[in-house]
């Protein structure tokens, strides 16, 4: 095949193995910049999620009539794994992000006090594993969701099986993961991936490997030929 063909390949294909985006070769090693990156973003999230503590007790109520659906709004605890991952697009983002999140929130005094790390764990590892499934290589709206989705399921899980927070019917249980599945793949998949192609259209991702997120396809492309 002649160097023509093979950059036609590239252009049709994507990257080739062991590239980044940009045709430099990829390396799973943290540059200084992304560690900076990853903390602020982590902090900042950790903030959110105080104030959104704060507020819960009244967001909660609005599903006084049927508790189980209240984890249709639980992806705001999950969104900095995902969006960390979007971003930095590195091995351990997402439970790096979705860990210092926690940490924060658990100093600046969450009502569940150090649960909140365990479940952070969880939550993170859950998006973790779903780009460790396609090896750190897409970063597409599907991706994102199904990122967003398994966090979301293994929140629901924690809080039902690994640190019992609540005592809901079978059925019950059964929605209340389900809405928090549903819930992790909108508000921290869907928003997620908007948002990192919002901050890579203003040219503040410059250092970083998602610099171009604004222009990548949003689903996955089939393969010709």
């Amino acid at each position: 095949m002649s160097s023509t063909e093979q950059t036609a390949s590239r252009g049709t294909h994507g990257p080739a193995a062991g590239q980044s985006a940009s045709g430099a070769p990829r390396t799973f090693r943290w540059t200084v910049s992304e560690i900076v990156v990853a903390s602020t973003l982590a902090v900042a999230s950790g903030v959110i999620f105080w104030g959104w503590n704060l507020s819960y007790h009244v967001v909660g109520g609005l599903f006084a009539a049927y508790p189980p659906a209240a984890t249709l709004v639980h992806g705001m605890w999950l969104f900095p794994a995902v969006l960390g991952m979007l971003i930095i697009r590195k091995p351990g983002a997402a439970i790096y992000c979705e860990m210092v999140a926690a940490v924060v929130s658990a100093l600046l005094g969450s009502q569940w006090g150090l649960t909140v790390l365990s479940s952070g764990f969880v939550q993170g590892l859950g998006a973790e594993l779903i780009f460790l499934a396609f090896l750190y290589r897409r970063y597409t709206l599907e991706v994102a969701m199904l990122a967003g989705a398994l966090s979301g399921f293994f929140g629901g899980a924690t809080y039902h099986w690994i640190i019992p927070m609540y005592a809901y019917a079978p059925l019950e249980t059964f929605i209340h993961i389900g809405c928090f599945t549903l819930s992790g793949a909108i508000i921290a998949g869907l928003l997620s991936w908007l948002a990192t192609r919002g901050l890579a259209a203003t040219s503040v991702l410059g250092p970083l490997a998602s610099r171009r997120a604004h222009q990548e396809p949003v689903l996955r492309r089939r393969r010709e030929g």
